[in-house]
């Protein structure tokens, strides 16, 4: 997997951002939403809002591997938060320093004044014609493991593929498999942690975003990705990883 990670040139605001990343809380707002309880405590929540408006330790986001073509398609919600940042993610992406290769990760501490997150996760889906719900649950996986190393027990998600302009999969069948990625990435989190083979890390909030046009389609995959992560949970093994020396 690519990691790469960009510091904003303020060392104080990297800093100052980080500080705030468990302490972010939600609104009492209007947005509508609906809660669905998921395995091993956590709550996955469908809310109609985007990433730029979210109050969470930390928001993600996917971009396609970048293209001067890709980039012109691209409309709605990633035109909107990279306007909020200042065009910082147009830039990274431009100069070829966030690419957008499947599972390349650039974590960003937004500017004072900007988006609500205290922190947002760019993640990469590789070639646009390579796309697959595979991809999408490995993007699940990701993003859970980088909540894990973080610390942040709320995380809101927003995979942005029709605002790039992609329909090649249902909304519900992408929040099907990334939900399924995260859900069963959160158990072997869990599972390690039992045997003292990871730091705690408490998931207590999965949210997905999504548009009106596809709020209903979108509960509906998070319903059916929660279902099989369970599934898939309960036939892992139950013996240790570790083997006794």
């Amino acid at each position: 997997m690519k990691i790469t990670r960009y510091t904003l040139p303020v060392a104080f605001v990297l800093l100052a951002g980080l500080a705030g990343l468990t302490r972010s809380g939600d609104e009492k707002t209007d947005v509508k939403e609906t809660s669905i309880a998921a395995p091993n405590g956590v709550t996955v929540k469908v809310r109609m809002e985007g990433p730029y408006t979210a109050d969470v330790p930390l928001q993600v986001v996917c971009y396609f591997k970048y293209t001067p073509e890709g980039a012109k398609k691209m409309t709605g919600a990633p035109v909107e938060l990279d306007k909020e940042l200042g065009g910082v993610i147009a830039s990274l992406r431009e100069r070829g320093e966030f690419v957008g290769d499947e599972g390349e990760t650039l974590l960003l501490i937004p500017p004072k004044d900007s988006i609500k997150a205290k922190a947002l996760l760019l993640v990469g889906l590789g070639d646009e014609g390579a796309m697959s719900l595979e991809v999408m649950q490995r993007v699940g996986r990701v993003a859970l493991r980088e909540a894990a190393r973080l610390g942040v027990s709320r995380v809101a998600y927003a995979p942005l593929i029709r605002d790039q302009g992609n329909s090649r999969f249902g909304t519900g069948d992408v929040a099907e498999a990334v939900v399924r990625g995260v859900l069963l990435a959160y158990d072997t989190e869990k599972r390690l942690q039992k045997e003292g083979l990871a730091k705690e890390f408490t998931l207590e909030q999965w949210n997905v975003e999504a548009g009106a046009a596809f709020f209903d389609d979108t509960v509906a995959g998070v319903q059916k990705g929660i279902e099989e992560a369970k599934a898939a949970a309960a036939k892992r093994p139950s013996n240790p990883y570790a083997k006794s020396k």
